[in-house]
């Protein structure tokens, strides 16, 4: 199946666009991140506007799906070479847009130098099923009790 510009297979109906974020995302982002239904935040104010922030620029890149105007799903990548964040609204769920997200964050990584990545999630979930499914292994467990996950740059 071929792509569009931003990465997104040519299918995708009503239009999506895979973008960059940008600071007025934010809010949008944390709609997103607080809609999930597996690895929820305990407590909202746990991830701040300033987080995100950080995510798109000072400390990584951040990339959203858009779709009838409105952001799907966003993942962010920190420079160290680790993904901070894969969140899909449970309303656009099933339709690619992690895959995409997923390869972009990994491509960007990759772009950096980085011949080993990660990400932690809870063990269990859907996240964690998807990310073995991408080829991520398993490499014990952080603080917290999630798990961490590893890819190599084959």
């Amino acid at each position: 199946m071929g792509t569009t510009g931003g990465g997104c297979p040519k299918t995708w109906s009503p239009p999506v666009q895979l973008r960059q974020a940008k600071p007025a995302d934010v809010p949008a982002m944390h709609e997103v991140r607080l809609a999930v239904r597996e690895n929820t935040l305990s407590d909202p104010n746990r991830i701040t506007a300033a987080n995100y922030a950080d995510a798109l620029n000072a400390l990584g890149r951040t990339w959203v799906v858009e779709t009838e105007g409105k952001v799907a799903a966003f993942a962010s990548g920190y420079r160290t070479g680790s993904i901070w964040a894969l969140f899909v609204h449970p309303d656009y769920q099933r339709r690619g847009y992690g895959k995409a997200l997923h390869d972009t964050v990994v491509t960007w990584l990759w772009s950096l130098g980085h011949q080993r990545i990660w990400l932690s999630t809870a063990p269990g979930t859907r996240a964690e099923h998807f990310y073995v499914t991408q080829g991520w292994r398993h490499c014990g467990t952080v603080l917290g009790g999630d798990i961490r996950l590893e890819l190599d740059n084959a």
